[in-house]
């Protein structure tokens, strides 16, 4: 099994930067793609931005410009920098991993526990 697990949350005022770490550990064959959610109370869970293995990103319209994702393949970690953070980024960030925990396995989605993000003054 892959385990994810997510630090680096907190408060922050509006306009504010927070980086967000993700660390995956247990039997990892091969991680494909890495993820950052969020999920606001009473709202669907949102995905926020995607890395590949090769460094191919991808983010939701919502926080293009303000946030990036990056990951460290050689330590199993993927991070998210957010800079100008608005109220509305309010929500439990949650890691996600497509992975292989051995090469006969199949690839399946993994998740972290989270780690809540608050923006507000």
């Amino acid at each position: 099994q892959v385990h994810l697990v997510e630090s680096g949350g907190g408060l922050v005022q509006p306009g504010g930067s927070l980086r967000l770490s993700c660390a995956a550990s247990g039997s990892i064959y091969y991680i494909y793609e890495m993820r950052w959610y969020r999920q606001a109370p009473g709202k669907q869970r949102e995905l926020v931005a995607t890395i590949t293995s090769s460094d191919l990103t991808n983010y939701a319209d919502s926080v293009k410009g303000r946030f990036s994702i990056s990951r460290d393949n050689a330590n199993n970690m993927v991070y998210l920098q957010m800079n100008s953070l608005k109220p509305e980024d309010t929500a439990v960030y949650l890691c996600g991993a497509r992975a292989k925990p051995s090469r006969w396995d199949d690839y399946a989605d993994y998740w972290g526990q989270g780690t809540q993000v608050t923006v507000s003054s």
